[in-house]
């Protein structure tokens, strides 16, 4: 599909939104409440959060470089104003730096899964210059080494784990693309499945029972954010589209928390979101509850022990600043 068909598809799809009664009623007061954990020693975003062993770490992204908060320095080293890699230990509250990425990256994409930590792809730069970079992080020995590389050099991917595998989905290069990796780290190989209906990137992707479910993201930029849910059958190799998220958000913390799918924050032109919408699978419902206390986007959302963490992000749209605070959303 070209961009200029996609830019249609995606058109015609937010004016069938705006028409879809999927989301359930706002509730006064808004469901959940939000709180404040320990901040990060060093401010992120466009960073990537994945859960591993009690700890929630936060790997890559940008730092505040110099006098001037606006200059970006993707986090290279780990001496640029604190570790590229920060875990927070959930039961002591405390934040410790871990060993760094072989080089800074920002947009990649992490997730914890049988007892190591995977990034893959990324950007060399401010948002550009993709890259097929895979890792693996061994806790014990504080040590990152080099994995198949992806096949295709791609950012902002959206990661998860099913069926034993790590599925790679979305990204983009030049452009949003609808690419499907999957990645087994028994044999260290990649094998290719059923594209997204639309390519995008700065997507959710989250697993749920024997399936994936994308929420979300953008075409190219956030001009053209979405609000596409997809759920994807592994028996059969196949996408369906499901109701569409009630806002058009890409950037957003998205995770599985208490049964439902969460997708946090966000940005657009002009600002961010404080948006705080859940997906029920199994009535096929959004659901509205309590907003972020500020917004947010650029950075992920981990669960550990019954709460829902997001750490660090943006501010404001795009990469000119960076905050420390740590959210913390639970359900009663």
């Amino acid at each position: 599909m070209s961009l200029r068909s996609t830019r249609r598809h995606f058109l015609a799809g937010a004016a069938a939104c705006a028409t879809l009664p999927a989301v359930a009623a706002a509730q006064t007061p808004p469901l959940g409440r939000w709180t404040t954990g320990t901040p990060l020693p060093t401010p992120r975003s466009e960073d990537s959060v994945a859960a591993l062993g009690g700890f929630i770490y936060v790997v890559g992204g940008y730092v505040p470089a110099g006098p001037n908060p606006a200059v970006l320095e993707a986090t290279g080293h780990a001496d640029v104003d604190g570790p590229l890699v920060q875990a927070y230990d959930v039961a002591r509250g405390q934040w410790g730096g871990r060993a760094p990425l072989p080089r800074g990256l920002n947009h990649i994409g992490t997730l914890g899964f049988g007892g190591r930590l995977y990034t893959f792809g990324g950007f060399d730069r401010q948002n550009r210059d993709a890259v097929s970079d895979a890792n693996a992080y061994e806790p014990a020995a504080d040590r990152w080494t080099a994995i198949a590389p992806i096949p295709s050099k791609r950012g902002s991917i959206a990661v998860a784990a099913l069926g034993g595998r790590i599925h790679l989905v979305g990204g983009r290069d030049e452009h949003s693309v609808g690419t499907h990796d999957v990645y087994d780290p028994e044999s260290n190989r990649y094998a290719s499945a059923a594209p997204l209906p639309v390519g995008r990137d700065h997507m959710g992707l989250v697993t749920y029972g024997e399936r994936l479910y994308a929420i979300a993201g953008r075409i190219d930029d956030f001009d053209h954010n979405t609000s596409y849910a997809d759920v994807y059958d592994p028996g059969g190799d196949r996408w369906s589209s499901l109701p569409p998220m009630p806002s058009q958000r890409s950037g957003m913390a998205v995770a599985l928390y208490r049964d439902l799918i969460f997708a946090v924050g966000g940005e657009r032109r002009g600002g961010t979101f404080t948006n705080n919408e859940a997906f029920d699978p199994q009535t096929n419902l959004w659901r509205t509850y309590a907003p972020l206390p500020e917004g947010r986007h650029g950075t992920g959302a981990a669960v550990v022990d019954g709460r829902l963490y997001v750490p660090g992000g943006g501010p404001l749209n795009g990469g000119s600043l960076q905050s420390a605070t740590l959210f913390v959303f639970t359900l009663a």
